[in-house]
């Protein structure tokens, strides 16, 4: 009920933007940083660097409006990826970085990306991006007639491991998405930038083909928590 009632107030006060309004909006939060798409309603993409566990601030069971963003909703970017600031970990949890997910996808292939990243970023720094692939299919658009949201189609995300260590997936929000099938959802980088549109200039010319056979493994004895 509480949710329903924050993102009606965000459609409110979305109603109340002129149309001359940008349509694109980068918000800029404490370790993160979120596009959001005017047009949608929706955030679109989301980058940040996850660095060495040294943090134990807790994830906030409440969710927030951006005080200073108009806007909106399974989180993009974890919050447990930035237990190591206060501020961060509770602005993971700004409707800006929430969105409609099949909830097997979000436990699932969605939620084994998030662990892979929480053991090797204790092995080196990571810088994480992704974002939304939108679709044309209207027949799990739940949250048009309420919240004026689309539900995405997929989800994708890049990491870059160090110099040049590289792995990406477009995840679909199916509920066929568990975690046992992330493997069927790797791509190469090239792949990526063509159902994307997106441009990677930080990846290695030599890595934009290679696509692994599976995906990294969880090294013994990672705390996923």
């Amino acid at each position: 009920m509480l949710l329903a009632k924050i993102l009606l107030a965000m459609m409110l006060a979305l109603a109340h933007l002129s149309p001359a309004a940008a349509e694109v909006i980068c918000r800029d939060y404490e370790g993160f940083t979120i596009r959001l798409d005017c047009e949608r309603r929706s955030a679109s993409k989301f980058r940040y660097n996850a660095q060495r566990d040294q943090g134990d601030f807790k994830r906030h069971k409440r969710f927030y409006l951006d005080p200073d963003a108009r806007y909106n909703r399974g989180h993009l970017v974890p919050a447990n990826h930035l237990d190591n600031d206060a501020k961060a970990i509770k602005q993971s949890n700004y409707m800006t970085n929430i969105l409609p997910q099949a909830s097997n996808m979000n436990r699932g292939a969605w939620l084994r990306t998030e662990e892979l990243i929480e053991c090797y970023r204790d092995i080196d720094e990571l810088l994480i991006l992704g974002g939304v692939i939108w679709g044309d299919d209207t027949t799990d658009d739940y949250f048009v007639a309420s919240h004026g949201v689309t539900t995405p189609e997929a989800f994708w995300k890049l990491i870059i491991r160090g110099q040049d260590r590289v792995i990406a997936w477009i995840v679909p929000n199916t509920q066929a998405a568990t975690r046992k099938r992330l493997d069927d959802y790797l791509v190469t980088v090239e792949e990526l930038e063509q159902r994307t549109g997106e441009s990677f200039p930080e990846v290695p010319t030599f890595r934009r083909a290679e696509k692994p056979e599976v995906s990294w493994i969880v090294p013994i004895g990672c705390d996923k928590s």
